[in-house]
Parts: structure tokens; C-alpha cells; sequence
């Protein structure tokens, strides 16, 4: 409240409470990017993160001074969210204001401050959301629907403005949005999407066609950015898998598994059949360097508990000389194809003669 007295604070702690909230905040943002992520560990992470923001809840504005300086310091995804999370804790229009600014020069798609808002609860995000998703400002739109998507909130008649959007950062989050939401009464307008300039519109327009049951609509498109192994490669790679029938499916990654440029795909696709048959066949891949780390993947997601066993490395020359050649100084997480079999044989998945 304005004219309140700051709360006396150990500033030490309340410096620790913004790195650490910053850190695990980018920490939580980079796990949710792994194939597949592991929710377990990622839940963990929220906790810590929680018990940090809780301690700057309990400082209040005085911990101000130690959330610019983390900015200022590093400005990246884990100090942007810091610095946005609190501007909208503490219901500052003057550092909500910075924020954005902050996230409109960013390199990374305002990751960070996309992250502040879908941490808040849509209640308390709800005044900014409005004002902003018809907002002159594109950025402010793409932050509104965003904050939507990030809380599979629906902006009703608004949505139908957003997929038609000008600005192609709104419109593919807009796309992606109403696939979400299973907007039906605007299969139309995700149909036209398909025939967008914008490589990332067409795809978010696809994958939401597909979501609504029209796959066969968006088989063409969603086939294509898989095979193009690019930033949404896996999100196309199981939409694929979700929207076509099986046999379709499994005839296109045969094609895929015959040439080098798109092997790790099909690969990577088979663990999305749900299929756990196919262990042995797997095995076998993952004595193939340029496959290993798809058939670990694949893996991870047809056993999950796998996780819990000692069968992957992230030093790829620990495994062999030929893996050494292939990743170099690379990091990878590539699993131990002897291990993942006699872990399979313990567990009766495979036999003890499978590959």
C-alpha cells in the first residue's frame, strides 16, 4: 500500500530469494523442454521456486532494489520472469510497464515474462489481459493471448480478431489458441490458416485442425514441419501420431526411417505409438550413435520408469569410441544400450537373446 512503511527485511536473504526464484524459474522453463520432460523432477523444481517467491511475497516492495539488480546483472528468461512476477504482485503499473518493455527486447519471445503471467493466477492477471489483447501495441496482444493460451483461457469473440491478427506472433498463438480451446466455430478460419505466408501460423493452424478432429485437413502441413526436424518438429511429430490412423502413421515413418536426414524422427515417432512391443527394436537403435538420443527418448516415454534406473549418460564418450566421433564435445543425454537390455531382461520386457 502507497505510504507504507517497507517491511524490515535481512537483505542478504531477500538477495538470495531473488537469484534462487529466478534461477529455478529458468531452470523449470529448460526442463519443460526436454523429450519428454520429466514432470516429477519439474515438480520439485516448483516447489523451490514457490518457497523463493513466497519469501519476496513476504518482503514485499523492499525487495525491489534486489530484483533490478538481478536484472541488470543478467537479463535473461529467469530474471525477466523475476522482474515480471513481481511487478504483477505488487500491482505496480510503473514496473508492469518496464516489464514489457524488458520483454519487447528480449531475444528469446519474452519467454520470461510469459512465464511471470502464466504463473499468476488468471484472476489477478485478468486487468492487463484486457487491456491488452486489443491493444494497438502487437506485442501487447501477443502478451494477452499468451497469458490466454498459458491458462487455456477463452477470449471468446475475441479469438475469431486474433487467428486474422496482422502481426504473425499473435496470429500463430491466436491459431494455437483456439486448437486448445476446440474452438469448432472457427474451423473456417483455421482452414484458411493453412494458406498462410507465415511458416509458424500455417503450423499452429494445422495442429489445431487436427485437435478439432480435421486431420486429414492438416495431414500435409503437419508431415512437413515434422520432417523439417525445426523448433516444433516433435509438437507436429505427435500430432501426426494423434490425428492420422495407425497404419498411415507407421507406413510415412518407415519412409522417414530410410533416410539419414529424418531416421531420429521415426524413431522418436515410435515411442508416441504407445506401442512397448517394440524394446528390443529400440535397443537396437540406440547402438546407432546418430539415434540414440531419439530411441532414449522413445524410450522414456513408453517406460517411464526407466527413469528411475542408472541407463543414460550425458557424455556421450562414456558409451563407446564411435559415440565419442559423433557428438564430440556435444551434450547429450544418450542411454547404455547393454544397460537398457539387461534392465529390460530384469523386468521381463525383452529376452535375454533380443539384440
Amino acid at each position: 500500500m502507497e505510504g507504507a512503511p517497507e517491511r524490515q527485511i535481512v537483505p542478504d536473504v531477500v538477495r538470495q530469494h531473488a537469484e534462487q526464484a529466478a534461477f529455478f524459474w529458468a531452470q523449470r522453463d529448460t526442463l519443460m523442454e526436454d523429450d519428454p520432460p520429466d514432470l516429477h523432477v519439474v515438480a520439485g523444481v516448483d516447489r523451490r521456486l514457490e518457497a523463493n517467491l513466497d519469501g519476496l511475497r513476504i518482503a514485499g516492495p523492499a525487495a525491489w532494489p534486489f530484483v533490478v539488480a538481478a536484472y541488470e546483472d543478467f537479463p535473461e528468461k529467469g530474471e525477466l520472469f523475476l522482474y515480471g512476477w513481481m511487478a504483477i504482485e505488487q500491482n505496480d503499473g510503473r514496473r508492469v510497464a518496464d516489464a514489457v518493455e524488458f520483454g519487447r527486447q528480449s531475444q528469446d519471445g519474452a519467454r520470461g515474462l510469459v512465464g511471470a503471467l502464466a504463473w499468476h493466477k488468471p484472476v489477478t492477471i485478468a486487468p492487463l489481459v484486457r487491456d491488452w489483447i486489443g491493444a494497438p501495441d502487437a506485442f501487447k496482444r501477443f502478451l494477452g493471448v499468451s497469458a490466454c493460451l498459458g491458462h487455456c483461457v477463452d477470449p471468446k469473440q475475441m479469438l475469431a480478431r486474433l487467428v486474422r491478427d496482422p502481426d504473425a506472433r499473435v496470429r500463430a498463438t491466436g491459431l494455437r489458441l483456439a486448437g486448445k480451446l476446440k474452438r469448432a466455430d472457427l474451423a473456417n478460419e483455421l482452414a484458411a490458416g493453412l494458406n498462410d505466408a507465415e511458416v509458424r501460423s500455417r503450423f499452429w493452424a494445422a495442429w489445431s485442425l487436427a485437435e478439432l478432429g480435421s486431420g486429414d485437413l492438416a495431414s500435409s502441413e503437419l508431415r512437413k514441419v515434422a520432417a523439417s526436424n525445426g523448433p516444433d518438429a516433435m509438437v507436429a511429430l505427435r500430432a501426426v501420431v494423434k490425428a492420422e490412423p495407425d497404419k498411415d502413421v507407421r507406413a510415412w515413418m518407415g519412409g522417414l526411417l530410410k533416410s539419414p536426414e529424418t531416421a531420429q524422427l521415426a524413431v522418436r515417432g515410435a515411442g508416441m505409438l504407445g506401442d512397448r512391443t517394440i524394446l528390443h527394436w529400440l535397443i537396437h537403435q540406440m547402438r546407432n550413435p546418430a539415434l540414440a538420443v531419439a530411441a532414449g527418448s522413445a524410450l522414456l516415454e513408453l517406460f517411464p520408469e526407466a527413469r528411475e534406473a542408472d541407463l543414460f549418460t550425458t557424455e556421450p564418450s562414456q558409451v563407446s569410441p564411435a559415440f565419442e566421433d559423433h557428438f564430440g564435445e556435444e551434450v547429450a543425454k544418450v542411454p547404455f544400450a547393454d544397460k537398457v537390455k539387461a534392465w529390460g531382461v530384469a523386468l521381463k520386457l525383452v529376452s535375454g537373446s533380443s539384440p
